[in-house]
């Protein structure tokens, strides 16, 4: 009896968790939730570090890697250019002959 009166007491005296944090944070005691955000964080830097490393790497073995060449670039730009000019200008016609355009 003595066990299940402690329980009760226990209970009633837990901490009362904050808004922001979520009520299963608050049980596991302080620094918990933040140890395992540390953790995840850790590892993603390790992650990040080490895919930069590799890359750093690459690029030392094998300095001309096949990259986008300067022509492309600026085909592609202008190729998307084109079709923002080509679509605005049909979205301008279309907006100033609208009421005209309602009888087809």
């Amino acid at each position: 009896m003595k066990h299940t009166a402690a329980r009760t007491r226990r209970a009633v005296l837990r901490p009362i968790p904050h808004s922001h944090t979520g009520p299963h944070t608050a049980l596991r005691g302080p620094g918990h939730g933040r140890r395992r955000a540390w953790a995840r964080a850790n590892g993603a830097v390790v992650r990040l570090t080490t895919r930069v490393q590799e890359g750093l790497e690459e690029t030392r073995r094998r300095p001309d890697r096949g990259d986008i060449s300067t022509t492309t670039v600026i085909i592609w730009v202008a190729a998307v250019t084109g079709a923002v000019l080509i679509a605005g200008t049909i979205a301008v016609v279309i907006a100033k002959y609208n009421g005209q355009l309602n009888g087809l």
